[in-house]
């Protein structure tokens, strides 16, 4: 009797929870609207174009779930952005600088802009303490996508649960240890959507409560549950997931690689579509002609997701709304806030540079609004002195205001980096020229951030310098640095324009500067140097003498660059002056002066570019002329010269170089950057005696150039009005 009532009680229950979960909205009342968005990359900017079509319908949005690039577009919109913001916000913004992680040039330290100023190639392989190689998590550490997302949500204020935002919002990652799905109904609004998107291995995981969270396609990219558990009556799901490939497409590791993830993806997506219920509207654009790095093409896909959905008009009938109520939409879009204010700033840090370090470059003032530009620039140039993983900011509510919180989180891949590279240029005629080098740098040798540099380089040129740079106050505006410099090259000799004969000159060099850097952009210095050296006649006649000499001198430096692109510049200048006087109380054989001058401006409009430069450079009063003599020769330096075929003691060049960008400009794809250029050059080459003088020569060259990941790989072909033609190649090096 007692299992007869018990099944009776549960029958009953059953029931009534079916009769109330069938009962129809009340009349009046409107139906409640989930919207569902998708992963997909590039492909989830078509997610704007079916909010565009939505909100001209009078359909209003109750709640948003969304995966990956879903989780972005949903989580903006949420937060109050408009559909018109999301559109330019898209189409204009430079996704190959947010997709990267170095910040722009004009933002980062002067001294690591210098490290462009070689042929070394620009990627760098980093190592920790012990010594062992640090490989990261990603291949991007997603430093500007972080503070571009936090720069986009400050709207959002301080906002920490979810449901309070214009519109209720949930992101969905993925737990890389277990794979299960991860759910932010609270929390950081940005980070939460910076780990929607960690696309495994391109980006780095972000760790949240002790968990590695990444993209959460991998474990429900379209969370069709997620949405249904936020009490809405029917959902409108966007799926613009990638097709799975034919096997006739699958013929490279990239197409494999890429049809792995789909598999991933595509298996959780049809398990959650399985469960659309009759009043469900599922919104499929068609993207077959779309990549998931097609970021160049947000218009295309926009219109594509807006026509996806206008086609649809006739389902979304039943859940549009009258034109009266479309008013209510503006609940939606709400207003930005005011700028916060900032009353405090505190600095979490477990990196090896001092707290008081990185409190320097934040400039924002307390007791005042948040000038988050200012605060963007400033988080560049911590993240470009090199030591952090990440650097990043969040507002934390305080009486009367906000903390600024800073967080800067010690590389786990190592501070201390290696890079390699090398040179050649061949003359067509059997003669080139050939380098290899490398370059270790010790990075945050102490709390203040001193660095130990060393340099060596093999072949026609050889070298090897090392340098201590120790800074005297926590912001590197002051500094000191004892350096040592060994090189080994050889230097024309010649008489009345005629080279007789070739030294090789050995040099050994040892000083100290004190220096101040002015900004990111400039820096000063003074030093005293002594060195000592010899020259052997190496190729020519042997009458001509074998000499030693000693040197000695003081050295004022001042180097402006403001370059946005060392090898490519559009924008900015470059600016560098040298004032050298070889003094005998210093232990010098001569006593003479040399001054060096060097300017380069560019000029952009479009894809074409112009760059207006040159270099003047000056000895007075020497005798010796090997050991102060300056070098020219190469590719865009008198073209059709070998690399520094020409020296004198004093060298003059004007030049006027033109490229053309053959690549779209703010495209972002698997794609590399291609120029194509010409160059016009006028210089001359002599001695303070008669013994040498070029007069003026004329030079001129085409190129190809490819800004590739280690660097400008640049053919290039020279000739010039004294029958000298020349054919270089060049990795790591522009200009």
């Amino acid at each position: 009797m007692r299992r007869l009532l018990s099944l009776y009680v549960s029958v009953l229950i059953l029931s009534c929870v079916t009769t109330v979960a069938a009962e129809p909205v009340a009349e009046g009342e409107r139906e409640r609207v989930g919207l569902v968005l998708s992963g997909g990359a590039a492909r989830g900017l078509t997610h704007i174009g079916v909010l565009k079509s939505l909100e001209e319908q009078g359909v209003m949005i109750d709640a948003i779930a969304g995966t990956s690039m879903g989780a972005v577009v949903g989580g903006l919109y949420a937060a109050g952005y408009t559909v018109a913001e999301l559109e330019q916000l898209a189409t204009e913004l430079d996704w190959q600088q947010a997709l990267s992680d170095a910040p722009p040039r004009e933002d980062i330290p002067f001294r690591r802009k210098q490290d462009d100023r070689d042929f070394l190639v620009k990627q760098k392989l980093s190592f920790r303490d012990d010594g062992s190689l640090g490989l990261p998590l990603g291949v991007l550490q997603g430093q500007n996508l972080a503070l571009l997302l936090e720069k986009l949500f400050a709207r959002a204020g301080a906002v920490e649960d979810f449901d309070q935002l214009p519109i209720p919002f949930r992101a969905v990652a993925a737990d890389l240890a277990t794979g299960e799905a991860v759910v932010f109904s609270e929390g950081h609004l940005a980070l939460a959507v910076r780990a929607s998107m960690s696309i495994p291995a391109v980006l780095t995981p972000v760790e949240i409560d002790g968990r590695l969270l990444v993209d959460g396609g991998i474990s429900n990219n379209i969370p069709v549950d997620i949405a249904r558990q936020m009490g809405v009556d029917r959902l409108i799901v966007v799926d613009i997931g990638s097709p799975l490939a034919p096997t006739e497409s699958l013929q490279t590791v990239f197409h494999i690689l890429n049809q792995s993830v789909a598999l991933l993806t595509r298996r959780n997506s049809e398990a959650q579509l399985a469960t659309l219920q009759a009043q469900d509207i599922l919104v499929q654009p068609p993207l077959a002609g779309f990549g998931v790095t097609d970021f160049a093409r947000a218009q295309d896909m926009i219109d594509t997701g807006y026509r996806a959905t206008q086609s649809l008009q006739w389902r979304l009938a039943d859940v549009a709304q009258p034109l009266p109520e479309q008013k209510k939409i503006a609940s939606n879009t709400k207003k930005m806030k005011k700028a916060p204010l900032i009353t405090s700033i505190k600095v979490r840090n477990t990196s090896k540079v001092g707290d008081e370090v990185i409190r320097y470059y934040i400039r924002q003032p307390l007791n005042e609004p948040l000038d988050i530009e200012k605060l963007q620039k400033d988080m560049g140039t911590l993240y470009g002195l090199e030591y952090f993983e990440r650097v990043e900011y969040r507002l934390q509510p305080q009486k009367g205001g906000n903390a600024l919180i800073i967080r800067a989180t010690d590389k786990r891949s190592g501070t201390d980096y290696l890079r390699l590279g090398l040179n050649l240029s061949d003359d067509l005629r059997g003669d080139s020229v050939f380098n290899i080098g490398a370059s270790f740098r010790m990075n945050g040798i102490n709390r203040l951030g001193a660095e130990w540099l060393s340099r060596v380089q093999l072949g026609d040129h050889q070298e090897l310098y090392t340098e201590f740079y120790q800074p005297l106050d926590v912001g590197s505006r002051y500094f000191v640095s004892p350096w040592l410099h060994g090189e080994v090259s050889n230097i024309k000799f010649a008489e009345d324009s005629d080279p007789i004969a070739e030294y090789r000159l050995q040099r050994v060099r040892y000083g100290f500067n004190l220096g101040r850097q002015i900004s990111t952009n400039a820096e000063i210095r003074f030093g005293l140097g002594s060195g000592w050296g010899n020259a052997d006649v190496r190729i020519g006649e042997r009458d001509l003498p074998d000499f030693s000499f000693k040197e000695g001198y003081y050295q004022l430096q001042y180097a402006f660059d403001s370059l946005d692109n060392v090898n490519f510049p559009r924008s900015g200048e470059e600016l560098r002056i040298s004032a050298v006087q070889h003094a005998t109380e210093l232990g010098s054989d001569e006593r003479y002066r040399q001054w060096l001058v060097e300017l380069n401006k560019p000029l952009n409009w479009g894809a074409n570019t112009v760059v207006f430069g040159g270099r003047y450079a000056r000895t007075l009063d020497a005798e010796q002329v090997v050991t102060s003599s300056y070098q020219m020769g190469g590719a865009q330096q008198l073209s059709g010269y070998r690399e520094n075929a020409l020296a004198g003691q004093n060298v003059s060049i004007g030049r006027f170089i033109y490229y053309r960008q053959l690549t779209p400009i703010s495209s972002f794809s698997l794609g590399l950057p291609v120029y194509a250029g010409m160059s016009l050059e006028r210089g001359r080459v002599w001695n303070q005696s008669d013994n040498l003088d070029s007069g003026y020569i004329n030079a001129m060259s085409v190129f190809v150039a490819v800004d590739t990941p280690l660097g400008p790989l640049n053919f290039s072909y020279g000739i010039n009005d004294n029958s000298e033609s020349a054919l270089y190649l060049n990795l790591g090096r522009g200009f």
